[in-house]
This record gives structure tokens, sequence and C-alpha cells, in this order.
């Protein structure tokens, strides 16, 4: 491969390589074909998850699960995700990034109808387990391929990819409200892995077509005289950089298991305006997503990252203390506003670093932390309270602000 189109992994998006100093960025359309089919294939994701996610109280009917045997179904969803993360990375290497998220997300488009046919909780553990392998697949490859365009385009736009993602959620979770009333849990999850098998065809076609983009591989020790790091460093950039989506990815699973329920006890918010307060807070991360790249260009990266963490921070603090609804709400903006770049830049940067590996293991990390965040604020909230408990999430958005400062000295 010529040097001009190695990427090298100390080369962050916000610092550019030397030879990406005298070449200028990539900006002749920029929403090309792959980065238009990209985006859709992270809403196809998002809104196949959400689709499931509205009919959970349906299946748990169904299969006569109480709160811990339903919560034990669920944990199989995740430790199909974790291990599968970790082996499509070795995937992606050998096959292609693109190959692996088509193939990955057809899966998924096939699984999710499943759990509406199980009967009993063991099956219902069962099929989340393939739907797991699904998900935690098509992240890793749909993340290492917008790696990969992100190097080709030579612009920070990876956020502009996990806008597409909470846009699919959002279309996800009001579709399934809307036909909650008027179509079966079965027929509801099958429509939705219909339109996902459709979607995934029609941008899978276009995104294998277009010109592949250089993949991004950690630089070796042998590499040149230009190579100033060495493979082991480059895992130590990659783990830090997981860290970082660890960190956030607490506050994200946090906020979405407990925010109805402290506008309603602790602040005494109806149900109506809880709901509200939760939809405000993931608007406000849909909208910073949209804007990430022009903010990445703007600020950087590393002071994006750094801003951020630090708003969302201020902001848990509100949300948590504060006295009044308007206020908490408010917070909670601020907390969504905060978080939206965390997680999708520290993955670009580890990407960038390592590879589809290194998507992998910062994915893993990141997922790692979003299963833990709940739990963990189930069991402060039990020995402190929900709103001392909640203010946890404000410690590690402010780790995930520093972190970032610690790689680019690296």
């Amino acid at each position: 491969m010529p040097l001009r189109n190695k990427i090298r992994s100390h080369a962050l998006p916000n610092q550019p390589s030397p030879q990406s100093r005298s070449t200028p960025p990539v900006t002749d359309s920029p929403w090309g074909p792959a980065r238009l089919a990209l985006t859709a294939i992270f809403a196809v994701d998002g809104f196949l998850f959400a689709t499931w996610v509205v009919r959970i109280p349906d299946v748990r009917s169904q299969v006569s699960a109480s709160h811990s045997a339903l919560g034990l179904a669920l944990l199989c969803l995740s430790i199909g995700a974790v291990l599968t993360m970790p082996v499509v990375g070795r995937l992606c290497l050998r096959y292609g990034s693109r190959v692996v998220t088509v193939g990955s997300l057809a899966l998924l488009s096939l699984a999710v109808p499943l759990p509406a046919h199980a009967h009993s909780v063991p099956a219902l553990g069962g099929v989340l387990l393939l739907f797991g392998a699904g998900y935690g697949g098509a992240n890793v490859a749909m993340n290492s391929a917008a790696v990969d365009l992100v190097a080709q385009l030579r612009r920070p736009v990876m956020p502009s990819f996990h806008a597409g993602y909470s846009l699919g959620g959002l279309l996800g979770a009001g579709v399934g409200g809307l036909l909650a009333d008027t179509l079966s849990a079965s027929w509801a999850l099958a429509l939705g892995g219909l339109s996902g098998l459709a979607v995934t065809a029609a941008a899978g076609v276009v995104l294998l077509r277009s010109p592949d983009a250089p993949q991004v591989t950690p630089e070796r020790p042998d590499a040149g005289h230009g190579a100033s790091r060495t493979l082991p460093h480059a895992k130590l950039l990659v783990l830090m950089l997981g860290l970082t989506a660890l960190c956030t990815a607490y506050g994200e699973g946090a906020i979405a298991d407990w925010t109805t329920l402290h506008l309603t006890d602790d602040v005494h918010a109806s149900a109506g305006t809880a709901a509200v307060g939760y939809a405000a807070y993931a608007f406000a991360m849909t909208s910073g997503r949209v804007g990430g790249t022009w903010l990445s260009i703007r600020l950087g990266q590393s002071r994006l990252m750094l801003l951020g963490g630090l708003a969302a921070a201020a902001g848990m603090l509100l949300a948590a203390l504060a006295p009044s609804v308007p206020l908490a709400i408010g917070g909670f903006v601020l907390v969504g506003l905060g978080l939206a770049n965390l997680f999708p830049l520290a993955i670009a940067q580890a990407g960038a670093a390592g590879g589809p590996q290194g998507v992998a293991l910062a994915s893993t990390l990141g997922y790692g932390g979003m299963l833990i965040g709940p739990v963990m604020i189930g069991f402060l909230a039990d020995a402190a309270g929900l709103p001392l408990a909640l203010t946890t999430v404000a410690v590690t958005a402010t780790v995930a602000a520093f972190l970032p400062l610690t790689v680019r000295r690296h």
C-alpha cells in the first residue's frame, strides 16, 4: 500500500498527520452514496432496536415472566452482543467492514420477529442471544466501516452516523407506539424486521458498490521511520478511549432506565410530563449529533469532548438535585447535548488507533458501561436515594471529558 494511503494510528482526526496537512480534505460531494447508505444502515439499527424495546411489555406478558426472569432473559441479549463483538472485529479485518455490516444487520432484521414467538423464558433468552449477536455485530461492523469512511473523507463526520442511529430510534419508538393498540407484537415485529431487511438490501447494494475506503489499521512497529508508536502503545490508547466510551454509556444507560422514575417520584412530575422529559433528552442528544461534525471542525474533537463531558456533568447535577420539574428537564436536555458526541468520537479515535479490533474493544467496553449503569444506579438508589445515585453520572461524565486529553498528549 502506498505510504500516502496509510492511516497512521497516531493521527487522530483532530490532529492531522503530515500528509493530511499537505493534502486538502475531500470536500467534493461530502454526502456521497457511501455516506448516505451507511447513515441509513445506522438508522435501521436504531429503528430495529427501538421496535423491539417498545414491545417488551407485550413479550413479557406472553412468556409470563417475573421482573427478575425478564431481567435474566434481557441479559442474554447483552451476552450475545458482548461475545460477538470481538469476533466481528476479526471478521472485519478478514472480509472487510462493509460486507460484515450488511450480513450482521440482515441477521438482526431476521432476529427481530423471533421474541414474539417465544412462549417461555428460556426460549426468549435463546432468541435474544441471536438478537444480541446481530445487534453487537452490526454495531462493531458499521462503526468500523464509518471509521474507514471518515478517513477517506478526511472530515470528522462520525457524529452524523450516530445521529442517524438516534433518528432511527426515535422513528422506531414513534411508529411502535402508534401501532401498539392496533397490531399484535408478532405482526409489529415482523413488519419491523421486513422493513429492516428491505432497507439493508437497498443500502447494502449502494455501500458495497461504492469505492472502498482505505481500511484503517494500526501502525506496525516496523512500518518505517514515521512509526513512532508500537502496537502495544496503540492498544493502550484504544483501552483509554474504550474507558471514555464506557463512562459515556454508563450515563446513557442510567438515564434511559431512571429518568422517568426520577421525574415522577423525586420531582413529582406527572407520567406524561416525565415522558416529555425523556423525549426532550433524546431529542437534545439527536440534535447534538446532527451538529457534531460542524462542532468537531470548529472546536476540534478533544475540545468538543471536554466541553461535552463537563456540560453533561453540570446538567446531571442540575437534573438530579433540581427542586422543580422545568429545571430538572432543562438539566436532562443539557446532559443529552453534552453526551451526544462523546461516544461517537471515542469510537472513531479508537478505530483510528486500532482498526476494526480497536472499534470492537472500545464498543465492548462501551456496551459494558451501558449494562452496569442502570444496575449501579439501582443499588445506590436503595442505599442513598435516587437523586444522589444519579450524581454518579456527573462523575463518569467528568472522567469521560478528561480522558481524551490524556489520549491526545500520547
